[in-house]
């Protein structure tokens, strides 16, 4: 054999090697691109009705919040009616009551007086703890 022969048989040996690697390599490359297939087939079967469902409860977390802003606003309306209620009433019936309890009063202090004849006892007051008798107090004031 002479050198020629010999390099042409290990360029056709390299060549026959470096073929087989790149028959391995597309083989494994070939098998990893089907299983990436099946596993995005698997995750879009599973994502599909996640996502159905996530819509639906969406949309009814929509619709309670939408009942919820119902009963706020109806809330706020009777709240609303009951203050100008309370209102009326204070100012329909407010001043007359007060009328009525002080004639109550007039006409008890009146019945008392009438009973004991004698002018009522001027009334003590306690400041921080200790009583301040009447005629200081009027020293104060006058």
């Amino acid at each position: 054999m002479t050198g020629g022969e010999v390099a042409g048989i290990l360029v056709a040996v390299f060549w026959a090697i470096l073929v087989s690697f790149l028959a391995v390599v597309l083989v494994r490359l070939a098998q990893t691109l089907r299983a990436t297939t099946r596993l995005v087939a698997d995750v879009t079967e599973q994502a599909v009705p996640l996502l159905a469902d996530a819509s639906a409860t969406v949309r009814s977390a929509q619709t309670q919040l939408d009942r919820v802003d119902a009963i706020a606003t109806d809330v706020q309306e009777v709240t609303s009616n009951a203050s100008a209620l309370s209102t009326t009433v204070a100012s329909t019936f407010g001043g007359p009551l007060v009328k009525v309890a002080a004639f109550g009063y007039g006409v008890r202090r009146a019945l008392s007086r009438s009973k004991d004849d004698r002018p009522a006892e001027p009334s003590r007051r306690t400041v921080v703890g200790r009583t301040v008798p009447g005629a200081r107090r009027r020293n104060r004031k006058g």
